[in-house]
């Protein structure tokens, strides 16, 4: 049997699980904590020599030897997958298998990997125990040194580490490395993601003293009053000689010693404990550290080495139905992330690890569910240090298997696969076990339950008692110690919240367990939709742990078309079948890391300050503290007046002192006399000084109120503008004192508008349902419906078009029209009116009577205009500066807003509606000199702008299919249908739904200088 289709081989001479440490030789370079400053360490990344074939078989023979020769082959980066440097292709699938499943055995039409490079063994290394370690190699692989076999392994997100001592010599050595893209390993790692090939993390040597450190496990406990603790610490070691010590020593962030202990080396298991008074607590919101040098000597004294490992002070436990940190009950207002790099595959470079975490910190994220396997190790140190929950996934997921009857051949349930699960699992805590952040360990991710998570669990605690056990698909509640599902609906953890959740066989009882929705809020394409109304049930229910969006980031990878431009490419992009499109690309970041607006959504949402006017007239303000452990006293206040989008005044104070979880009040002290207009006051909480993850100044949370006062409105009289006006069968012609107005009796709609010579408007506007549909539009019943119900393609017929002149500089036109689908006799009966005046404004009523049976909701009710090219240059006072909609506007926050129609479009992976700003009093599209188009709302609109027609974003599939237009859509909206999630996840919900009824609705337009009367002042005139 090969050893790649033998599931009961998880490796071959792989040495036993162990923590992420390193040997150093002095404590001056332990300190630093950088393994590179350790001369006991030596990276293997750079240039392989790499040989790709399409079966083991004709991998070459006897490659491993010493003498031979590689130089016809090829050079591959290590780490990196070879699928994205030109060998095999990407392949994309979420749940189904991409090979016929007969587990444990995988097709003949198995591409291998051949590396081989030489590495240099110093002199300084002669004496010691020399290890070679790869981090994460997929999916399984045999290893040679000089020549001789080394080992196998599986397990691809989990180290395997090897002694390699008595294969190695002094001066240049080979190693060779043969990996294999499907092992029966793969049946266990199916987890919605690329599947992608190759040695993709880092490869490296560890030299070790004869004597030494092999394990560390630290714990911290604290007292009842969670005031003093015990760090406790248990070794490993390994080849003692008479006479050695171990010495333990704590010290702070500025390196001063808080404490120290000692004992005798003489067996190699050795366990030391200190008592702390008073010491600084990890949490994600304080992550205070402390650094623990663990240093062997020998029995004259001397340093043997020094073992650095990082400590938190953090106790995890669960109190009821409560799960607290330190003894204080959190919110998890977190994200899943894969690692994914959009040119570099799952091979994610440390600079980009630290770019998502700083992301995640600067947008109130303060968890991460390793989905759906341990991270690279180098991602926990970052998490221990700028701050951030970890859930750690086990490398376990068996998806596809739901696929086959009765989830048949699943390895999770299979007893003969017990060893290959468990073996994940220890290696994951292990490895991961000394980290503050790890919070809980999951069993993996849907891989239905069966006997071995059991086992896995069992092992799990076994090593770590002190963190509590996640596994999603635990739906009866026998091994997890908190109740975990995906995306329940509002209601359905409102049910939970009050312990009314009904679950059918259940074993166990949720009622006394903590809740958390591991997954929610799918984030594909434009959405997430409904956040602020899941977390107003969060913060109410004292069980509601939080909960973990699907996900941090798109998967697209970087390619380029024909022409050079680049797009980001999902399943199916690469020929590769079965696939599962753009599923793919769900997150919250695109793949460049470019936050997309519902990351900015999400921040405001879980933003750590709350505010709550009391009286407006007074400045005065309820203030509530979402932090869990933090005040409020680290921030600095400051607040802005303005009026009609001009900053009026601004003050700024020290922030209230106000306790964790607590409210109080704040006065703040502003004047309203003397305003007018649309007045607003944003309050704004920021960094009082730098952190680690942001400087001093960093926007933390916001509010804004509007201010109560009176608005201007002036009337205007069109007597002094007179019309003239000329009918004939087709058309009326109005002309005023410097512009010329027709209208198209026959398709009722506007022929010419032009000012002074000037063209405002190329055709239109008339009345539009139809939206690009969302990726959450797609996803659920809603697109499907109203395709069958012809939304997308309806015709319109004027039945009737009739004037009236209301006085000498006022003419009003009326067109019935009737707005139906091809095939059916549904319609929506319809009327415009155009009130025009002389003063050159233009008021169009609109009303919308739909008759027989629709679908219950629409896409969008509102005008779509076609206007000049030229007039790309937008202002308006409403929401933004980004995009909203009804359940995703929490972050538009009310101002004057400048930008260019480019800038107002979101370039979501698969094209999609975007762009649109709501709340709008008004809204100017001009040219470059600032002469075009005013609309004004009553008393506000939608609006969005692009260079696309609607059905150019509803036909492409990537981002270079969009050609713009000499034109801009101008899209009018009286109301848009919500977001949701259903891509996977609730759809939108009852209050944000746009629904099929009869609606009237109106706007103002009319041309604009900016030359002459500013936007804000025409806004206020009256006819």
């Amino acid at each position: 049997m090969n050893d790649w289709e033998n599931h009961k081989l998880p490796h071959r001479n792989r040495l036993p699980a162990r923590a992420y440490t390193f040997s150093y030789s002095d404590e001056e370079s332990a300190i630093t904590g950088d393994r590179g400053a350790s001369s006991r360490f030596k990276l293997l990344n750079g240039a392989w020599s790499f040989h790709y074939a399409e079966n083991p078989l004709f991998a070459p023979c006897g490659f491993e030897s010493e003498e031979y020769d590689t130089s016809g082959w090829d050079e591959i980066a290590v780490p990196s997958n070879w699928q994205m440097v030109g060998y095999g292709r990407p392949h994309y699938t979420n749940v189904r298998y991409p090979i016929p499943v007969d587990p444990p055995n995988v097709p003949t039409e198995n591409p291998t990997g051949s590396y081989k490079r030489e590495f240099y063994v110093p002199e300084s290394w002669a004496q010691m125990r020399i290890l070679l370690r790869f981090d994460g190699v997929d999916s399984a692989f045999h290893v040679w040194v000089n020549g001789t076999e080394i080992g196998f392994s599986k397990g691809s997100r989990i180290p395997a580490e090897f002694d390699i001592t008595n294969h190695i010599h002094t001066g240049v050595n080979t190693v060779s490395v043969r990996v294999y893209q499907w092992s029966d390993g793969t049946y266990f790692e199916d987890q919605d993601m690329w599947w992608l090939s190759g040695i993709y993390r880092d490869v490296y040597l560890l030299a070790l003293p004869k004597a030494h450190i092999w394990d560390v496990t630290t714990e911290t406990k604290f007292d009842a009053d969670y005031n003093n603790a015990d760090l406790d610490i248990a070794l490993d070691l390994q080849n003692l000689s008479a006479g050695a010590t171990i010495e333990a020593e704590l010290l702070d962030c500025a390196l001063n010693e808080v404490a120290c202990a000692s004992a005798d080396a003489s067996t190699s298991k050795v366990n030391l404990s200190m008592a702390i008074k008073k010491p600084s607590r990890w949490t994600a919101e304080t992550p205070n550290m402390y650094k623990l040098l663990l240093t062997l000597k020998d029995a004259s004294g001397s340093v043997v080495e020094v073992v650095p490992v990082n400590v938190g002070f953090r106790q995890v436990e669960i109190k009821g139905e409560v799960f607290q940190v330190n003894g204080v009950p959190i919110k998890l207002k977190g994200v899943n992330r894969h690692e994914i790099h959009p040119d570099l595959g799952r091979a994610v470079p440390m600079e980009t690890m630290l770019q998502d975490i700083l992301l995640m910190k600067r947008h109130n994220v303060n968890a991460v569910r390793t989905s759906h396997y341990p991270d690279d190790p180098r991602w926990y140190d970052l998490c221990d240090y700028y701050g951030i929950y970890v859930i750690d996934e086990c490398d376990l997921e068996t998806h596809g298997f739901q696929d086959q009857p009765g989830w048949r051949g699943n390895p999770a349930e299979n007893p003969e696969c017990e060893a290959a699960c468990v073996d994940r699992m220890v290696r994951m805590v292990q490895r991961d076990k000394n980290h503050p952040s790890i919070i809980m360990w999951s069993l993996g991710n849907e891989s239905h339950l069966g006997c071995n998570h059991h086992a896995m669990a069992s092992a799990a605690r076994a090593l770590d008692p002190s963190r509590p056990i996640h596994y999603e698909g635990d739906y009866h509640i026998e091994v997890a110690d908190v109740y975990s599902r995906m995306y329940l609906d509002r209601d359905s953890c409102i049910a939970v919240g009050k312990g009314e959740f009904v679950i059918e066989n259940a074993v166990g009882d949720y009622r006394g367990m903590p809740f958390v929705q591991c997954e929610y809020a799918h984030a594909m394409g434009n959405g997430p939709g409904g956040l602020k109304e899941y977390w107003d049930v969060f913060y109410k229910y004292p069980r509601h742990m939080g909960g973990f969006i699907w996900e941090w980031v798109d998967h697209g990878l970087r390619v380029e078309d024909e022409d050079g431009a680049q797009y980001f490419a999902y399943g199916g992009d690469f020929g590769d079948q079965p696939n599962d499109s753009n599923f793919v690309c769900d997150g919250l970041i695109f793949p460049d890391r470019t936050p997309s607006p519902g990351l900015i959504e999400y921040k405001k949402v879980i933003e750590p300050v709350h505010l709550e006017a009391l009286d407006l007239s007074k400045g005065v303000f309820k203030i509530t503290n979402r932090f869990d452990f933090s005040g409020l006293d680290e921030l600095a206040m400051n607040w802005t007046v303005s009026a009609d989008g001009r900053v009026v005044s601004t003050g700024s104070a020290p922030a209230p002192s106000v306790a964790a979880k607590s409210s109080g009040e704040v006065t703040i002290p502003y004047e309203t006399d003397g305003l007018s207009g649309e007045c607003y006051i944003t309050i704004s909480f920021m960094l009082a000084s730098d952190e680690t993850w942001a400087p001093r100044g960093h926007e933390v949370a916001w509010s804004q109120f509007r201010l109560p006062v009176v608005p201007v409105i002036r009337q205007l009289s069109s007597d002094d503008f007179p019309l003239e006006m000329e009918e004939s069968p087709c058309a009326i012609m109005l002309t005023g004192p410097d512009f010329t107005f027709i209208f198209d009796r026959v398709f009722a709609r506007i022929a010419t508008w032009d000012v002074d010579g000037v063209a405002l408007i190329e055709d239109g506007p008339r009345l539009n349902f139809w939206r690009a549909t969302t990726d959450n539009d797609r996803a659920w019943d809603n697109a499907k419906a109203w395709r069958q119900a012809g939304l997308d393609a309806l015709q319109e017929r004027v039945n009737e078009v009739s004037c009236q002149r209301l006085g000498a500089g006022v003419v009003a036109i009326t067109a019935k029209t009737r707005i139906a689908p091809p095939i059916y006799d549904r319609s929506f009966e319809c009327e415009y009116t155009y009130t025009i005046y002389g003063t050159g404004h233009v008021k169009i009523d609109a009303s919308v009577v739909p008759q027989r049976e629709w679908p219950e909701t629409l896409p969008r009710a509102g005008l779509q205009m076609e206007i000049p090219y030229h007039f790309d240059r937008v202002s308006w006072f409403g929401r933004g500066p980004g995009e909203s909609y009804p359940d995703t506007k929490q972050a538009g926050r009310f101002g004057l807003y400048s930008a260019q129609v480019d800038d107002l479009y979101t370039p979501y992976i698969f094209p999609q509606e975007n762009g649109n700003r709501m709340d709008v009093s008004w809204v100017t599209l001009t040219d470059l000199r600032g002469q075009g188009i005013i609309v004004m709302g009553q008393p506000t609109i939608n609006f969005s702008a692009h260079r696309f027609t609607t059905m150019d974003l509803e036909k492409a599939r990537h981002t270079n299919e969009l050609e713009p237009r000499d034109f801009i859509t101008l899209n009018l909206d009286y109301q848009q249908n919500g977001i949701g999630s259903a891509s996977c996840g609730p759809g939108v919900l009852p209050e944000h739904r746009l629904l099929t009824k009869e609606y009237k609705f109106s706007v103002i337009l009319q041309p604009y200088s900016a030359d002459g009367m500013s936007a804000a002042e025409s806004s206020k005139n009256r006819l």
